[in-house]
């Protein structure tokens, strides 16, 4: 047995791993924050300058890169070709202006430090290749990554990704003696990455849906999943081997398929794995903050840090701004891409493998990043908060005045929008006010005309005509404001009919005591029908689903009537449940049940009026 332990797999640090995750996230959550922060925080925990749990943090980021990889690819899944194209101007032109404004800016700080120029060029340039898994998550996190501001910053990040493959090669022409040695060997690993770029586009363009479509017909589940992870990683592997971005391969395979009718199949493959070992990437950059060389280089880690976010933020903003970018946008952009990236590490290590800076120089390169990635998701969170919403625009949008239609709609949300066609179609005229500004335009491309107006307020009820109005409909989705509007028009306008939404049965008993109308639940019109539409698809004869649809109808008016007088658990006898309830040997006392009084009404529940039950057919 001794032997078999020995012997086993030591899950001791995959336990830690996913421990560590499992409570730092949802922590962070619950206060706020992003999930990626949570992640960090975690990393540096049980890193080697924390609790001493992992001691090389290198090897766990190696694999957990492989996370960022497969996140690549899912994106691609979502970028067709067409889409792709339509992105070029801001991958090829901001892109670009964007990387060489702040390589700039960051190499001349890098000087100002007192750094060669080599070594401050290395230092900026790395720091201006953003962290594609950080920006993206957070993105992801928000919902934005489709959204024109987050295709923006897409493109700008497959940019950067493409420019570490020509800073690769000019860092090793620009090495101490290498510039006569090394200049032919740049433009050959050049040629040769530009080999593995064709000949993977031909490959993803002739081969890989033939061969999703070979095993999909096999059907075997597991080795469609394989098959995906073959791609992602066999993509990500020829890139390498290039010279060239894993992320970026990865990325090309799942534009070569967005266009495959197996795309869905393998976004849901690939979405465990990515989620996975992209935290685990995060933990691996927590860990490889090295507190110790921090500590001794305290004042310029900090300096620098603080200058070059500042410096890139600054850049990426006059870029922005230059390109007529709105000011709420640039600094969106500016604060979450004011950071250094994971391959910032792959050309630190690069220029000190041929001499352009020593091992203590390279520490201290990446203590840079790392902190500025640690503190990326917490400045975009504050600012974002701090930022105040841009007001929406007025264009096209008007407040009533001296409106005079025969009906008045508050709320022209989906409900409003269908309850106006009857009246429409029968030839009333209708006046609406909504305070929804997009909603207000949205509407006038269909054909309607909403003014701008709060129903709550008594001003602008007599300047949409309330006093003349035929029915006011108080459609709002929030309840408080429907009960509000409703008490507001029955006390000044006491004799105008009042039809309002209810939310639920709660908002109806308040809106009664209101003085309303009549009222009616959002969904139980639909519920009805659904449950209807639901017996007839079981084979229930149409006579007995009518017979058992108006007992139901019967029951729930009967309850609202006897929860006005009686209060919200008045008539609970008259529902029907599924718990099964044993009949008792004598029948038990109804007063006196102790417990939840809603529980207690529903388990003395008395037998239908009419002692029928639905019948199976």
């Amino acid at each position: 047995m001794a032997g078999e332990a020995a012997h086993g797999v030591d899950l001791v640090p995959v336990v830690v791993l996913l421990t560590a995750g499992v409570v730092a996230v949802p922590l962070f959550k619950r206060f706020g924050l992003d999930s990626v922060l949570g992640y960090l925080a975690a990393g540096l925990v049980i890193g080697p300058f924390g609790l001493g749990l992992f001691t090389d943090a290198g090897s766990i980021i190696s694999v957990a890169e492989l996370g960022v990889v497969m996140f690549l690819f899912i994106i691609g899944l979502e970028m067709q070709p067409s889409r792709l194209w339509s992105l070029r101007r801001e991958i090829l032109g901001l892109g670009v202006l964007q990387v060489v404004a702040c390589g700039v800016l960051l190499t001349g700080a890098g000087i100002a430090f007192g750094y060669s120029a080599a070594a401050a060029f290395v230092f900026g340039m790395g720091f201006v290749l953003t962290s594609t898994a950080i920006v993206f998550q957070i993105l992801n996190e928000r919902g934005e990554l489709s959204t024109p501001r987050g295709q923006r910053i897409v493109a700008i990040l497959l940019l950067e990704d493409m420019a570490i493959v020509p800073l690769l090669a000019f860092v090793a022409f620009i090495a101490p003696g290498q510039v006569s040695a090394d200049g032919g060997s740049g433009l050959v690993q050049i040629a040769i990455a530009l080999g593995v770029l064709g000949a993977l586009v031909l490959t993803g363009r002739f081969l890989l849906n033939p061969m999703f479509g070979i095993l999909a017909q096999a059907g075997a589940r597991e080795v469609m999943t394989g098959a995906a992870l073959l791609v992602v990683l066999g993509a990500a592997l020829a890139m390498q081997l290039g010279g060239l971005s894993m992320a970026m391969g990865a990325f090309l395979a799942g534009v070569l398929l967005s266009e495959s009718s197996f795309r869905h199949q393998l976004e849901a493959d690939i979405e465990p794995f990515r989620g996975l070992l992209l935290g685990l990437f995060f933990l691996g950059v927590g860990m490889a903050l090295d507190l110790s060389v921090v500590a001794r280089n305290l004042g310029l880690v900090v300096l620098a840090v603080t200058a070059f976010m500042i410096l890139k933020g600054l850049g990426i903003y006059a870029v922005a701004r230059l390109l007529k970018t709105t000011h709420e946008e640039a600094v969106e952009r500016a604060t979450l891409m004011a950071q250094g990236g994971e391959f910032a590490f792959v050309l630190y290590s690069a220029a000190a493998s041929v001499g352009i800076i020593d091992a203590p120089t390279n520490a201290i390169f990446t203590s840079t990043v790392i902190i500025s990635m640690v503190l990326t998701p917490f400045i975009s969170m504050v600012a974002r908060r701090l930022q105040p919403r841009p007001a929406p625009s007025m264009e096209g949008v008007e407040a009533p005045d001296g409106l005079s239609g025969n009906v008045l709609i508050i709320g022209f949300g989906r409900f409003g929008q269908i309850v106006s066609q009857p009246l429409l179609a029968r030839g009333f005229d209708v006046s609406t006010i909504d305070t929804d500004v997009e909603m207000i335009q949205a509407a006038a491309t269909f054909g309607f005309k909403v003014y701008y107006g709060d129903g709550t307020r008594l001003d602008i009820l007599h300047a949409a005509g309330v006093g003349h109005a035929q029915a006011v409909l108080v459609c709002v989705n929030d309840p408080d404001t429907a009960i509000r509007i409703t008490e507001l028009v029955k006390a000044e306008f006491p004799f105008v009919p009042v039809l309002a939404r209810a939310f639920d049965r709660g908002t109806s008993l308040s809106l009664i005591k209101a003085g309303v109308d009549y009222q009616i639940r959002e969904t139980v019109e639909s519920a009805f029908a659904f449950g209807q539409a639901t017996l007839r698809k079981l084979g229930v004869p149409e006579m007995d689903t009518a017979e058992i649809m108006e007992d139901v109808r019967r029951r729930d008016a009967e309850r609202l009537e006897l929860q006005v007088a009686g209060g919200l658990y008045a008539g609970s006898q008259l529902l029907r449940g599924n718990q099964p309830v044993p009949t008792p040997l004598t029948q038990p006392r109804r007063a006196g049940r102790a417990g939840n009084p809603e529980t207690a009404a529903v388990l003395d529940q008395a037998p239908s009026g009419d002692g029928k039950q639905p019948q199976a057919s």
